[in-house]
């Protein structure tokens, strides 16, 4: 397949004709997503991930799509360092990899797939752990698919409140423009934020919805991540 999902490049269904020798060893080196500067967020991830990135939205069609922000250059981020993740959090998109599920044409059907590409792999399944034992799923592969299954569980709910958001007509274009330390500026562009004039002034039924759906919650712990835009650009070496 072709590059697709940011840092995954080599996506093949797991199965037991191709993948039954195969291991896994622990994924210590994220080079894989150093060119990468956002991923998507899901619900459940947006308080601990507010303590650490910016989370900001872009526009797909009629939804709102939350990210934490990773970085100003377009294809490189400024977490991934030579002794692995520089944050407490690390996203579920980034702890997920290599696992990841392809859709069918009509929706209906996931189909667990892994990143070949991975450094982390051994075919020969002689360290890590194996993805089959004895011709049937290992207790390893299980979790990850539980694992992966949750993380698309929570994709569809995150989906459900970026459609509320971007009806709501609250949200506004940014950019961000910083000076490296060593000379120059980069900008950013195409994300977006809550107006807070915008929010203040929803009618009561929308601000009620709001609450009900815990999207107040959401939206708030957006707003104060946006400070972490310092936290960012105290990165940037050069």
């Amino acid at each position: 397949m072709a590059k697709q999902l940011l840092f995954y490049e080599l996506v093949t269904p797991i199965s037991l004709t191709r993948h039954a020798d195969w291991s896994l060893g622990p994924i210590t080196d994220f080079s894989f997503a150093a060119g990468t500067n956002s991923v998507p967020l899901t619900i459940p991830e947006f308080q601990l991930a507010a303590q650490e990135y910016p989370i900001v939205f872009t526009l797909e069609a009629d939804e709102a799509v939350p990210v934490a922000l990773l970085g100003f250059d377009k294809d490189a981020g400024l977490f991934v360092t030579q002794s692995g993740w520089d944050a407490r959090y690390i996203p579920a998109f980034v702890r997920r990899y290599p696992f990841v599920f392809s859709t069918s044409a009509d929706g209906q059907t996931y189909t667990l797939c892994i990143d070949e590409a991975c450094t982390a792999l051994d075919r020969k399944g002689q360290t890590g752990e194996k993805l089959f034992q004895n011709g049937e799923k290992s207790e390893f592969l299980s979790r990850m698919l539980d694992f992966v299954n949750a993380f698309q569980v929570e994709h569809q709910r995150t989906r459900a409140f970026g459609k509320l958001l971007a009806a709501l007509g609250v949200l506004e274009p940014q950019e961000a423009r910083v000076n490296k330390p060593g000379g120059g500026q980069v900008a950013l562009a195409g994300f977006l934020v809550v107006n807070r004039d915008k929010l203040r002034a929803l009618p009561e039924a929308k601000l009620a919805e709001l609450m009900r759906t815990d999207g107040a919650e959401l939206i708030y712990l957006h707003l104060q991540s946006l400070a972490n835009f310092d936290k960012l650009v105290a990165r940037i070496k050069t």
